[in-house]
C-alpha cells in the first residue's frame, strides 16, 4: 500500500484546522502529514489539537518554497502532495489521485478544483485546465502556470530528476519546477474537482500580484529556450 506524505506549509493562516481537518478526514489512511511552521508568530494554538497525528517541524521564516523543501525532505512516503494552510482536501482527493496515478503509470498529475470564499463556500465552477495533447500543455504552460500547487500528486522519484523547488524564487517555485518536470514526465489531469481553493484578502496572490507578475517573466524566460525546442520536437512527430 503505497504511502503518501502532505506538506503544509504554515504561516500566520487562521485556516489551518481547516486544512488539517480535511487530510485527517482523508478515506485513504496511509498518509503522513508534515506541517512546517515558517517562522510563524499567530494561529500556532490552533495545531495543538493535531500534533498526535501530524510531523510538526518549525524554522525560521524563509518561504513557502524553502518550508516545501523542507517537508519534503523529511516526508517517507512514495508520492507527495502540497496542501496551502487556507485550502481544503476533498475527503477522496488522496484515493482518487493515486488510484488514477498508479491505474496510469502515471508520475505527475493535478486535479480540478473550486474557488470558495473565506466561508468555505464554493464560489465558482470548476477551475482546472485540462491540455489536449502534450505540445498543447508546452505551448500553454510556456505562458504561464495552469496548475494549481495544492491539486498535485507527485512521485517522490522525480525530485531526483530534477531537483525541489527554487528557493530564490518567492512567488513562482511552483511554476518553475512545473516546466522542470514536464521536460522530463508527462502530465496527467483529473476531472474530478478534488481541491478547494480559498480566495481571501490576505493570500499571498492578490497582495503580492505585482511581483508575482515580473516573476513569472523571469521563469518564462529561464526555460524559453527549452520549451520552445521541446515544443518544435512535438510538432515534428506529428507531421
Amino acid at each position: 500500500m503505497s504511502k503518501v506524505s502532505i506538506v503544509v506549509p504554515f504561516f500566520n493562516c487562521s485556516y489551518i484546522n481547516h486544512a488539517l481537518d480535511s487530510i485527517t478526514k482523508q478515506t485513504y489512511t496511509n498518509i503522513e502529514i508534515i506541517v512546517v511552521n515558517d517562522g510563524s508568530t499567530k494561529h500556532t494554538d490552533k495545531i495543538l489539537p493535531y500534533l498526535d497525528k501530524i510531523t510538526y517541524v518549525s524554522k525560521e521564516n524563509g518561504g513557502t518554497a524553502s518550508a516545501l523543501n523542507t517537508g519534503i525532505q523529511q516526508a517517507t512516503g512514495d508520492y507527495i502532495c502540497w496542501l496551502s494552510s487556507d485550502d481544503i482536501y476533498d475527503p477522496q482527493k488522496i484515493a482518487i489521485q493515486l488510484e488514477s496515478m498508479k491505474t496510469h503509470n502515471a508520475f505527475f498529475s493535478h486535479t480540478n478544483y473550486y474557488a470558495i470564499n473565506y466561508r468555505g463556500r464554493i464560489i465558482s465552477p470548476p477551475l482546472g485546465i485540462q491540455t489536449l495533447s502534450k505540445l498543447d500543455l508546452i505551448t500553454r504552460i510556456s505562458k504561464g502556470n495552469i496548475i494549481n500547487g495544492c491539486s498535485i500528486m507527485i512521485h517522490k522519484d522525480v525530485f531526483n530528476h530534477v531537483g525541489l523547488f527554487d528557493e530564490t524564487l518567492l512567488y513562482t517555485h511552483d511554476y518553475d519546477l512545473w516546466l522542470r518536470i514536464i521536460q522530463v514526465f508527462d502530465l496527467q489531469y483529473i476531472s474530478h474537482p478534488l481541491l478547494l481553493s480559498r480566495i481571501h484578502e490576505s493570500m499571498g496572490s492578490k497582495k503580492y500580484a505585482s511581483f508575482i507578475k515580473e516573476e513569472n517573466k523571469i521563469v518564462i524566460n529561464r526555460h524559453k529556450y527549452v520549451m520552445e525546442q521541446l515544443a518544435l520536437r512535438y510538432k515534428e512527430s506529428f507531421e
